[in-house]
């Protein structure tokens, strides 16, 4: 939604037609004048409202509406076709959909066109924010026929909650348990029937009993550079901004594969050619501006730098614990894994062995070091795994 700022109205141009003109108008002395707020002192102009474009409204037309409008991931989207016509056709609800892979790929954009491909409400929420069983139970209940339940981070849901998705995937009930000891007794609720799409960056955490009960499970990769080109071309036609070919092409390389840190990168080009280059991002003013962000020419900004230069320098290249990795350089060791390390292990620059992470000659080269020959170097790091 569009944000409101309200600015004062002059006497010239640009003034509001309804407000005072100068003469009393039948208006008490000292009165508010007309369409005024309250207490808006007499003699002054009525405050006009101007709307101004919000840069969230922005970022969701980035989101992809359908199938055709999504670039990559062709497998997944192929398959999705199909089962979604197929539904379609039968009248019936899409089977259960799980979307696991590394942040910013997707898997919320696909969750919605699928429920728009549909032509039915989808509902959004997340894993932490399902606390109790009656908060599940809420959701489910309220959903009608074909529906979208859309759960995101749903590795992170409590066990408690999880047990009631189980009969609600498979049977489309939920169970309730009333009373206690002897008097107990099992109530079941019918519920309509529906889609749950969940994503994780954690499939692995996800249990047997839930992971089997989706009748689609999708891995969603990293982009290649030409698709992420098209993405930033995309991008820059709905952001109504000139960007060259070979700009859009500098931006996707920088992006390490994932279309939002892609469009977060358009975003500060467009910021920095408004402000240095008359509107217009060509290659000198992208490369400039990406600098400034701090990412190098293959996409890796300064954390990235900054882990793998602790892990070259000062261990020596490795093998390196990842707690000791993370209080040298005074970061969450988490976050260096969910993170920092998928990246720099998808283009080969560290490796993770059992004695420790440890980088590899390309990641050395990289900060301009020479690959140790010291095998003794080798063993001097302690056995912290992964």
């Amino acid at each position: 939604m569009a944000r409101k700022r309200v600015v004062g109205a002059g006497t010239g141009a640009g003034a509001p037609e309804s407000g005072p003109t100068g003469s009393d108008n039948g208006a008490a002395k000292g009165a508010s004048p007309a369409g005024a707020p309250a207490g808006t002192p007499a003699g002054l102009p009525a405050p006009v409202e101007r709307s101004s474009p919000s840069e969230d409204s922005f970022i969701k037309a980035l989101r992809p509406r359908n199938f055709e409008e999504y670039v990559g991931q062709g497998n997944v989207i192929s398959s999705l076709k199909v089962a979604v016509q197929a539904a379609k056709q039968r009248d019936e609800a899409v089977d259960h959909v799980l979307f696991h892979g590394p942040p910013g790929l997707g898997k919320t954009t696909l969750a919605h066109i699928i429920a728009r491909e549909l032509g039915v409400k989808l509902t959004h929420t997340s894993g932490p924010a399902l606390e109790r069983p009656v908060d599940m139970v809420g959701l489910l209940s309220n959903l009608e026929a074909g529906e979208v339940l859309f759960i995101d981070e749903i590795h992170r849901l409590s066990h408690a909650v999880e047990e009631y998705l189980y009969s609600a995937m498979e049977d489309f009930v939920v169970d309730f348990v009333t009373g206690k000891g002897a008097y107990s007794r099992t109530l079941s609720f019918p519920l309509k029937h529906f889609t749950l799409v969940g994503a994780t960056t954690r499939a692995g955490m996800l249990s047997a009993p839930l992971r089997d009960r989706f009748g689609m499970v999708y891995h969603l990769d990293y982009y290649s550079p030409d698709e992420l080109t098209r993405v930033v071309v995309r991008s820059a036609r709905i952001l109504e901004m000139r960007v060259e070919k070979d700009s859009a092409g500098e931006i996707a390389r920088r992006s390490r594969g994932v279309p939002r840190v892609a469009n977060r990168l358009l975003r500060r080009v467009r910021d920095y050619a408004e402000v240095h280059g008359k509107g217009v991002a060509d290659l000198p003013i992208t490369r400039k501006a990406l600098e400034i962000e701090g990412v190098d020419e293959l996409g890796l900004d300064r954390l990235d730098r900054q882990y793998l230069s602790t892990l070259s320098v000062q261990y020596r290249g490795g093998p390196a614990g990842i707690e000791a990795i993370a209080a040298t350089i005074n970061e969450d060791s988490q976050t260096l894994v969910d993170v920092v390390e998928p990246f720099l292990l998808k283009i080969g620059f560290i490796i993770r062995t059992p004695q420790g992470r440890k980088a590899t000659p390309e990641g050395l080269a990289h900060l301009g070091l020479a690959p140790t020959t010291d095998p003794a170097a080798d063993r001097k790091q302690g056995s912290l795994g992964i």
